[in-house]
């Protein structure tokens, strides 16, 4: 039996839940302290520690002129990749810039009734760096949702770092059709520092976005407040709410789709039916005997995935929220109205077509999502992600004036007296003298 029936009356199911819950991988011991000291030496030694790694980690040997991709490799690249592949690519590219076109942000002010002039000043970043796993696999979808709406907000420069090889024509032909300008041969742990801090070849970034392993995403968190990143990406995760009237072939296959991911995936069913739930569970074992990637899907649904039987809808709700997962779907009778009390999901998939690979691939929506629980606080990666804000104020004379009274009396109560002093100065023919203690 690849993945258990529970019910919410188990004496052990929040334990159960529990574990489920904590499955991420460590972000301490070991791999911090590694992670640390690759970051540590390439900050400090450039292309020679990236090489170095590179070798060391990746096994390819190469030399300071070989890490960035020449565009004639990106242009053998397009030559290479089927002509229907690259209408797939570019109608997901198209697709994606559509979505993320709707939330850019526009600069905005207005004039108080003091006659302050007062606003925010809204601007795309200068450089991002990208990262794109590699090596036993090639994920060209994760190029376009991550450049695509770098694009859109207008980022100057865009720089990509991946381990790419032989297999690397789709992420290379990804890249030129979602607007990124600088490809280099490199991935890891050292290639998260190169981007954080700069080498000699690669140049230093604002932000970095991009999921990885557990060591490019603890190497994400040492850098940050060097630079910005999206956030720590962990496994997939998917959580269908589903009512005794839907398909138990649909709930199978949309389990494993988030369950083919790693054996840390996982793949969470909650239903009020005992005998949907054991209809799910007998469409899974026949469902298995035909994926590709058995082993390690039968490992995550054992590990990490279940069918869970609640007293009612709303209770299934309520373990939702708690669980705040990066898939939430909803196939019910009436899916738009369960959704609204959701409240914690990176993304919600609504009704029995709205499979969560639409949403992977073609929807336009973006597929890197908050996952671990931190749908609680994060937000998809958007448009908004690659631009900052500036406030800008600009105060009249008289506005300050005006105000100086009770700037100068909140400035005394922090103990800021040089504060004061700095209104004080523009005001003291009109009697806002400094006052000592």
């Amino acid at each position: 039996m690849p993945i258990p029936i529970i019910s919410t009356r188990d004496p052990q199911f929040s334990a159960t839940l529990k574990r489920i819950i904590q499955r991420r991988e460590s972000r301490g011991g070991k791999v911090e302290r590694q992670v640390g000291e690759i970051i540590r030496q390439v900050r400090k030694g450039g292309d020679r520690a990236l090489l170095r790694y590179t070798r060391m980690f990746d096994g390819v040997h190469l030399r300071p002129v070989e890490m960035e991709v020449r565009p004639s490799e990106i242009d053998q690249a397009m030559r290479m990749v089927k002509r229907e592949d690259l209408r797939a690519l570019r109608l997901a590219a198209k697709r994606i810039a559509a979505f993320h076109r709707r939330q850019i942000e526009k600069s905005w002010s207005y004039r108080d009734s003091l006659g302050l002039f007062l606003g925010q000043r809204i601007a795309p970043l200068d450089r991002v760096g990208i990262y794109v796993p590699g090596g036993k696999a090639a994920y060209p979808s994760t190029v376009l949702m991550n450049a695509v709406p770098a694009t859109v907000a207008g980022v100057k420069e865009i720089v990509m770092t991946s381990p790419i090889r032989e297999n690397s024509a789709l992420v290379l032909a990804a890249a030129r059709i979602a607007g990124v300008d600088r490809i280099f041969r490199v991935g890891g742990a050292q290639a998260i520092s190169a981007l954080a801090f700069g080498t000699e070849t690669i140049p230093r970034v604002d932000k970095i976005v991009g999921p990885g392993n557990i060591f490019v995403a603890t190497a994400k968190r040492l850098v940050f407040g060097e630079v910005d990143i999206d956030s720590i990406a962990g496994p997939s995760e998917i959580l269908l709410l589903v009512d005794g009237r839907v398909d138990p072939i649909y709930v199978a296959a949309d389990m494993l789709s988030q369950a083919e991911h790693d054996e840390l995936a996982s793949a969470l069913c909650l239903t009020p039916s005992l005998r949907l739930a054991r209809r799910i569970q007998a469409a899974l074992e026949k469902q298995l005997r035909e994926t590709r990637r058995r082993k390690i899907t039968v490992k995550a649904l054992r590990s990490y995935g279940a069918i869970i039987v609640s007293r009612g809808l709303k209770e299934a709700v309520e373990v939702a929220n708690a669980i705040a997962p990066e898939h939430v779907e909803v196939m019910a009778r009436r899916p738009e109205k369960l959704a609204r009390s959701i409240r914690h999901a990176g993304a919600i998939f609504l009704g029995p077509y709205s499979t969560p690979p639409l949403g992977d691939y073609l929807a336009g929506p973006n597929h890197v999502l908050p996952t671990g629980g931190s749908a609680r606080f994060f937000s998809p990666l958007g448009t908004y992600d690659f631009l900052k804000r500036t406030n800008v104020i600009r105060a009249p004379r008289e506005a300050l004036r005006l105000l100086a009274p009770e700037i100068i009396r909140l400035a005394r109560l922090e103990g800021l007296y040089d504060h004061a002093r700095a209104v004080e100065v523009r005001f003291r023919k009109e009697g806002y003298r400094e006052q000592k203690g």
